[in-house]
């Protein structure tokens, strides 16, 4: 007589079939608030990420209980903004710490995919002007396109032991270019350089650099600090200001630039798993570079959705390596010739 196999699922096992997931009840069952407190968002922003990544999160199985695409981006941005994988939140959703795990993937590699449609340069002429008039709104510097500068995310020591990935705290970490708008927007995120690489030389071998000296970008610059060298495309303070107009462009370049420092203090308050507060990133810089992007892409969308960019004051602690760095004075002339025209002309 054939004696029936049964398959057994691991989260029935570990959970019972009375045990109560979020697969079972329906997001109007639970109020806003329970859901900020929970996952960082509301309701109609998680509806929003089920239409836009269901798709992707809806994969053929074998399991015979598939998690919902709802419940795999509910596990996803519990990990993201809480920075662990708990047990609380295992339990809330109703599903084990490996299934915890493989959303928290899934959900990245669907984000990573839309990096591109939610962070990108405008194009068209309207939007560039009106990204620089925001600009100028702030502090009165004509002609800014963006704001860059870098950030570390501290990640465990690579399996190889990879000496590139120690910053100068002796830490293990990624070191992230990234430019934003006057609203904190990302325009580029690039979140895979080593945390060796000083800022200066990560701003060199980046995409960033190609798409300005291309041309991809026109009639306008970046704003970045004294780690940087100072290009046509890249406007950098004086080092040492003198005249009268040489201190109204630092005070106006310092004021524009803080926009970027805000917006990275807001990501790691907003995504508690990049602030350092429940340890590092325990993940290969490869898929640790994902979730980084991955939370930028969450940034963008929640601007989108009018969830206030400055809503939340930072907390935790993630590891910033100080930089020790020359003043990077640039030597080419066409650069230095057009700073000294926007301090006559708009500063003097």
């Amino acid at each position: 007589m054939a004696v029936p196999i049964a398959v057994l699922d691991c989260d029935l096992l570990l959970y019972g079939r009375g045990h109560r997931t979020l697969d079972r009840f329906k997001l109007e069952d639970v109020t806003d608030e329970y859901l900020v407190s929970t996952y960082g968002f509301p309701r109609q922003f998680i509806y929003y990420l089920v239409d836009l990544l269901g798709a992707s999160l809806s994969r053929p199985t074998q399991r015979s209980r598939a998690i919902s695409p709802e419940t795999q981006i509910l596990a996803a941005l519990g990990f993201y903004t809480s920075g662990s994988f708990q047990t609380r939140m295992g339990d809330t959703i109703g599903i084990s710490q490996a299934s915890m795990s493989r959303c928290v993937a899934n959900v990245t590699e669907a984000l990573v995919e839309r990096a591109s449609q939610f962070i990108h340069f405008p194009e068209d002429e309207a939007t560039v002007q009106t990204l620089k008039d925001d600009f100028y709104a702030l502090a009165g510097m004509p002609g800014v396109l963006g704001v860059v500068d870098c950030t570390h995310v501290s990640i465990k020591a690579p399996n190889a032991e990879d000496l590139s990935y120690v910053n100068r705290k002796g830490l293990h970490s990624l070191n992230c270019l990234m430019v934003c708008d006057a609203r904190g927007a990302l325009l580029s995120a690039e979140t895979h350089w080593p945390g060796s690489l000083p800022d200066c030389a990560v701003l060199q071998q980046a995409a960033l650099t190609s798409q300005f000296e291309n041309k991809l970008h026109k009639d306008g610059w970046l704003l970045g600090d004294s780690s940087f060298f100072l290009q046509t495309w890249l406007m950098t303070p004086l080092h040492i200001p003198e005249t009268p107009a040489e201190y109204r462009y630092n005070m106006a370049h310092s004021a524009t630039h803080n926009v970027i420092e805000r917006t990275f203090r807001t990501i790691r308050s907003r995504f508690r798993c990049l602030d350092g507060s429940k340890g590092t990133l325990q993940y290969s810089p490869e898929k640790s570079s994902h979730i980084i992007l991955a939370c930028c892409v969450l940034h963008n969308i929640s601007l989108e959705h009018g969830l206030d960019v400055w809503s939340s004051s930072a907390t935790g602690h993630m590891e910033q390596p100080e930089e020790e760095y020359e003043q990077m004075e640039s030597m080419d002339s066409e650069a230095c010739r057009i700073r000294q025209e926007l301090l006559l002309t708009h500063f003097s």
